[in-house]
């Protein structure tokens, strides 16, 4: 479902992805984790078609090198500040994509499957008629999940999906997301700090450390791994490998 090959990409002499390689089969989830300012963020937005790649190949849902207009249909996307639009409310967030495009639907059928999606991550159908600014954290990180399955894409990208949460909140997000990766068969890759994330998440997990995929195996192989710098990493240690001043 997703094929990447020798992705390289640099921003002047700052040499930011340097031989990415990766794949993913139909229903699996893989979590990046890495440093900040190591690349994650560049990555995802390389495989959106947001940045150009410098170099390598990309093919997702048989797309090769796809624009962000040809993805649309194909992906979707929970941003780590929710990127809700403040000006339209909950269902017509969620119903975004659905109520464009050649594919729209009207707005009774749009306002439905809002409805429904955003009872499957726990939100009543009272809410559609709320703002963003009227939601907690919590309840906008669920509507950003409810925008990001609507039509029911093959693909999902999470972006630091618990960034800000409080501990409780950040497990329900991580159960939603677990939960409706496997009903749905997507193809997930979630961007994350956070060890709770990549032990709910995670099927496979990949460090990006100088601009490589640096190590992959499993959650629980990351965790138990004697490794200097992913031990560095996943425990938090100030010292090791992995400069602390950067």
């Amino acid at each position: 479902m997703i094929r990447i090959t020798d992705l390289k990409k640099a921003f002047g002499r700052k040499v930011v992805l340097d031989g990415i390689s990766f794949g993913l089969d139909r229903g699996e989830s893989l979590v990046v984790i890495g440093g900040s300012g190591t690349g994650k963020s560049v990555l995802l937005k390389c495989l959106l078609g947001l940045e150009d790649a410098d170099s390598g190949t990309i093919t997702i849902a048989g797309l090769n090198r796809p624009r962000p207009h040809e993805l649309a249909a194909q992906v979707g996307m929970l941003f780590q500040g929710g990127a809700l639009f403040d000006s339209l409310p909950v269902w017509q967030n969620v119903a975004f994509r659905l109520l464009r495009g050649p594919a729209r639907l009207d707005k009774a059928q749009a306002r439905a499957l809002a409805t429904e999606k955003l009872a499957r991550v726990g939100l009543g159908a009272e809410v559609g008629d709320l703002f963003p600014a009227e939601l907690s954290g919590g309840m906008q990180k669920r509507v950003g999940l409810a925008r990001a399955i609507a039509g029911d894409p093959p693909v999902l990208f999470f972006d630091e999906p618990t960034a800000g949460l409080d501990p409780i909140m950040a497990a329900v997000i991580n159960a939603l997301i677990r939960e409706i990766v496997s009903e749905m068969g997507a193809t997930a890759i979630t961007i994350t700090h956070d060890m709770r994330t990549l032990r709910d998440v995670a099927d496979r997990v990949a460090m990006l450390h100088e601009g490589r995929f640096y190590w992959q195996g499993t959650a629980d192989e990351a965790l138990s791994t004697d490794d200097p710098v992913l031990q560095q990493f996943t425990q938090g240690r100030t010292t090791g490998p992995i400069p602390t001043l950067r």
